[in-house]
């Protein structure tokens, strides 16, 4: 039986299950947090860097949607809770230690994930020691 965590999210028992078990045993780090990138199902665009606490991977998981945790708020969140820009998750990956996720999603609303209002949260590029938007 494997070890559960305060989480609700086992432990893998070893670093080869870790890396390469079937199961998810999420790392969160010292804050309680995972990286969390969206990335656009269909065009493969890197939409957004979010984090998520346990409670938020677990609902991400339960329910299709995307859910994060705010640092600066302090409070977890459903994606285009407010704005429409909800994100439909077609499939959650986990890197090789289990410490970050990529989510593919589509994205609802007209098709934005960043807050600014762009597409994509990565909307410049850093040229010359300055950042350029990007289109």
């Amino acid at each position: 039986m494997r070890a559960m965590t305060e989480t609700g999210f086992p432990t893998a028992p070893t670093k080869e299950a870790l890396e390469r078990g079937e199961t998810l045993a999420p790392r969160f780090d010292a804050a309680g947090l995972i990286a969390a990138i969206a990335q656009h199902a269909v065009t493969g665009e890197v939409l957004m860097l979010g984090w998520m606490n346990a409670e938020a991977l677990g609902l991400t998981l339960k329910t299709g949607e995307a859910h994060y945790f705010s640092r600066s708020r302090q409070a977890l969140w459903r994606k285009g809770e407010t704005s429409g820009q909800v994100q439909k998750v077609t499939e959650l990956r986990v890197d090789c230690d289990q410490d970050a996720v990529l989510m593919k999603v589509l994205p609802q609303g007209d098709g934005g994930a960043c807050h600014v209002g762009f597409r994509s949260c990565f909307y410049r590029r850093a040229e010359g020691g300055k950042l350029v938007e990007s289109p």
